[in-house]
């Protein structure tokens, strides 16, 4: 039986942090064995929001290659390829676009939720109120069964449905109507207790040296109610234990637990432990990334055999389109 087809991505914003590897790619990593996947690198998503100044996309782009491959996608069992290179994502989008009724794009909750929280650039844009059908379009144009996501995105996948539905109902039966898989999302926090992120300054990243981890692992907010070395601390009011819930064995969560409730343990000694496990965590990941960007040119390879595979369902899906809407491909003799 042929394995059922998944399709993920994320916008290039250059190198990940560990909470991108525990709510994604820790997941992505085991669906590669389990699915069809496909992962792409949405470049066209992120000019919606950076059309302004998009000079570091490319070099973006290259620095998540290399985190996916280093965390472990393994191109020869998924197809890691760059949005922009298979030019039929945009021409389905433009053919979505043409079906998708404009109040219903305008309910959509993370579209309004972004124009309210978004203030240093100007999303009242064509582009941006349109980019779940660009989202559709990635999804539909591979025929996909599941995209794995997050409870947040589950309304996406919902409007992919209704448009894959609507497509079929109008012209001829071309898309699965596809499923949205839930996935365990931690939510980590980062150095500062809000969720790490990188617009907030607070992120451990797969790529930051021993000496840095330390460093942000030192100056990571504890429990502010504990004010002194002697005081019992709460490890559930603690940021640091939250991180350690994330790095740390059972047997050590419940030893470390035990002793901060005791005051046997300080934040200073909890940190060092964190600091080491997030450090041990790191060292192979990191070391698969160094091997990665030594060889720019197999990391372009890479992208580019992906982008030929991927386009060669894309190229398919397309002509099914056309031929389900009536437009023919004229050529002269």
């Amino acid at each position: 039986m042929d394995k059922k087809r998944i399709l993920s991505g994320m916008r290039p914003s250059g190198k990940l942090h560990v909470g991108h590897y525990f709510g994604a790619l820790k997941n992505w990593v085991q669906f590669q064995h389990e699915y069809d996947s496909f992962h792409a690198i949405v470049d066209w998503h992120a000019m919606t929001s950076e059309y302004e100044d998009p000079k570091n996309i490319e070099n973006d782009t290259l620095e998540m290659a290399a985190d996916w491959i280093a965390a472990g996608l393994d191109p020869e069992k998924c197809t890691i390829f760059v949005q922009s290179n298979v030019p039929e994502h945009t021409e389905l989008h433009l053919m979505l676009s043409m079906i998708t009724p404009l109040p219903r794009l305008e309910r959509i909750p993370t579209y309004k939720e972004q124009l309210r929280e978004v203030t240093t650039r100007n999303l009242h844009t064509y582009g941006f109120l349109g980019y779940p059908v660009l989202q559709a379009a990635d999804i539909l144009i591979y025929k996909a069964h599941l995209v794995p996501v997050g409870q947040d995105q589950v309304s996406h996948i919902e409007f992919t449905r209704e448009l894959a539905k609507r497509f079929n109902s109008l012209y001829k039966e071309i898309f699965p109507v596809p499923d949205f898989k839930l996935t365990k999302t931690p939510i980590l926090p980062g150095t500062d207790g809000r969720k790490m992120s990188k617009s907030y300054g607070n992120s451990i990243f797969l790529s930051d040296p021993p000496d840095v981890v330390m460093e942000k692992v030192r100056n990571t907010f504890s429990n502010p109610e504990r004010a002194r070395r002697s005081d019992p601390g709460d490890p559930e009011k603690c940021n640091v234990f939250h991180l350690h819930k994330i790095f740390t064995d059972s047997e050590n969560i419940a030893r470390i637990d035990r002793e901060c409730r005791t005051a046997e343990i300080g934040c200073v000694d909890c940190k060092k432990i964190l600091g080491k496990k997030i450090i041990e965590f790191l060292e192979p990941v990191q070391e698969r990334r160094l091997d990665i960007t030594k060889d720019r040119d197999k990391l372009n390879e890479i992208l580019g055999e992906g982008a030929n595979k991927a386009r060669n369902l894309a190229n398919q899906t397309m002509k099914d389109v056309k031929e389900a809407i009536g437009l023919k491909n004229f050529k002269a003799k």
